[in-house]
């Protein structure tokens, strides 16, 4: 009788463990990683873990919104990101300082998806001075 108990307490001892660790990575599937305003951005728990030290750097908000404009542009046109780019320092006026780098990276974008500089200069605003149409002229 002893080492039927024995047997069942070493059983348990390896399977336990198991069930518990498997239990939890999928009760825990998908992990916010960025703030809640930030849309598709999940990192699934079967993907790896991060440690502390692995965790990806704090990104600049000027950055972020360059990146989300470019993106736009591409998707879109260069007009609308040059609006959503005067809004957003409308609204942030903290963004307002990288303003005409922005705009400048825009212009360039702007060149290498429509070619001509031309044709991507039609797209210009009055935001940030001159600079959209600065990095249309810096790209040719």
């Amino acid at each position: 009788m002893n080492s039927a108990a024995r047997r069942i307490g070493r059983t348990l001892a390896l399977v336990l463990p198991v069930v518990l660790v498997l239990s939890g990575t999928l009760a825990v599937t998908r992990v916010p990683w960025a703030s809640p305003t930030s849309e598709s951005q999940m990192l699934t728990a079967s993907s790896g873990t991060v440690t502390s030290h692995q965790q990806a750097p704090h990104r600049a908000p000027q950055d972020v919104l360059r990146d989300q404009l470019l993106a736009e542009l591409q998707e879109k046109n260069p007009g609308t990101a040059l609006t959503h780019l005067q809004e957003a320092t409308t609204k942030r006026p903290s963004l307002a300082k990288h303003c005409a780098s922005i705009a400048r990276a825009l212009g360039r974008a702007a060149v290498e998806k429509y070619g001509a500089a031309h044709r991507a200069q039609a797209y210009s605003r009055p935001v940030c001075d001159t600079s959209f149409a600065s990095g249309v002229a810096t790209a040719q």
